[in-house]
């Protein structure tokens, strides 16, 4: 039982930091984002990259 809430809270942790990660992107100024290499509609598959290494 134990493990079962160890993995379902790191699974809501990651699940936050996704979110969290891929709002910050999208909220990025354009010539920013631009300057990055970042296009629009790119911010989720950076977000699941970068928390869940997808």
């Amino acid at each position: 039982m134990t493990h079962a809430m160890t993995n379902l809270r790191d699974r809501l942790q990651k699940h936050v930091a996704y979110r969290r990660t891929a709002k910050e992107l999208r909220s990025l100024p354009h010539g920013t984002a631009l300057d990055l290499g970042i296009r629009q509609g790119d911010a989720d598959k950076i977000a699941a990259r970068a928390v869940y290494g997808a």
